[in-house]
Parts: structure tokens; C-alpha cells; sequence
């Protein structure tokens, strides 16, 4: 690195797959200029976003496929909090971004735990009220986020900066 010249930020976005997955995705250009790592439960999203990053000249970005796991299936979350937590380890990302579920819950806690910048922005399917995840994730996360103008308030509720669908 010469002189001056600044190391590019680290982001790790993660979500579940579905919806979650679809959404982190559509935030993608916000971080061109960095060194971006996928992760989520998709299989066959590496080569979709290769696909991606070819067609627009961009970078190949990284892929890490992680397990599906939820509240009612503790052992697997268990080998979930693990997997996040090499993976968060191995690529010490300066941000951790993420559009849900327990996926980004678990690295958002470890990844401000290691000291990333963490970012939740709940899933616009969440038109009620915010997620558990979401809820739970609150007082951990540095950027506390809906997509629903009626959910959001100044009084310690979530912020609201738009839709990203």
C-alpha cells in the first residue's frame, strides 16, 4: 500500500434466504468501494453473483453458504452461532450489514462484539411491527432500521430512512 493510500473498508452482508436475501441484495450499490462478503442459505448464489460482478465489471465478490437454522432447531442454530463466527473471525469486516433474520441477528451481536459497525434494516414483510429478531437485535445494533414510516418513531423505536423494495 503506498503511501496515503487508505486500506478499502470490509463489509459483511448476511441474511437468511428468501426475501432477506433478496433485499440485502438490492442495497449492493451502497457499497461498491468496498471489499464486500457475502453470506446466506442460498445455494447457488456464489455463481449468481459472479454473474453479477462479471456483467458489470465489478469485483468477484466472496460467497460463504451458511446452514438454515431457527428458534426451533437449536443444535443447528448452535452450528450456526459457530459457522458466524469463523466466518466473522476470518474476515474481520469493519461493517456487518444485514436485512434479517437469526442469521443477522447472530452477526450482529459477534460482529460488534469484535468491534464491526452494525447495521439492521428490518425486513419490509415486517409491516406491523418489528421482527423478534429485530426486536431482540436492538440495543446491539449501531443502526436500527424498518421500512415502514408507521413503525419507526423518535422515541427509541427504530429510525425509518425508506423502502428498499
Amino acid at each position: 500500500m503506498t503511501r496515503g493510500a487508505q486500506k478499502k473498508k470490509r463489509v459483511l452482508a448476511i441474511a437468511s434466504g428468501g426475501g432477506h436475501w433478496i433485499q440485502l441484495n438490492r442495497l449492493s450499490p451502497s457499497w461498491k468501494n468496498m471489499d464486500v462478503f457475502y453470506a446466506s442459505t442460498m445455494p447457488g448464489t456464489e455463481k449468481a453473483l459472479h454473474d453479477t460482478a462479471k456483467m458489470s465489471g465489478q469485483a468477484m465478490p466472496l460467497y460463504y453458504n451458511l446452514p438454515e437454522a431457527n428458534q426451533w432447531h437449536k443444535f443447528k442454530l448452535a452450528v450456526l452461532v459457530l459457522k458466524i463466527t469463523i466466518l466473522l473471525l476470518r474476515i474481520r469486516p469493519d461493517f456487518v450489514i444485514t436485512t434479517g433474520a437469526a442469521h443477522g441477528y447472530f452477526a450482529i451481536l459477534i460482529g460488534k462484539f469484535l468491534g464491526a459497525k452494525t447495521i439492521w434494516i428490518d425486513s419490509i414483510a415486517n409491516a406491523e411491527e418489528m421482527s423478534g429478531s429485530g426486536q431482540l437485535v436492538r440495543k446491539h445494533a449501531d443502526v436500527w432500521l424498518t421500512q415502514w414510516p408507521h413503525i419507526a418513531n423518535s422515541n427509541g423505536g427504530p429510525g425509518y430512512e425508506g423502502a428498499v423494495l
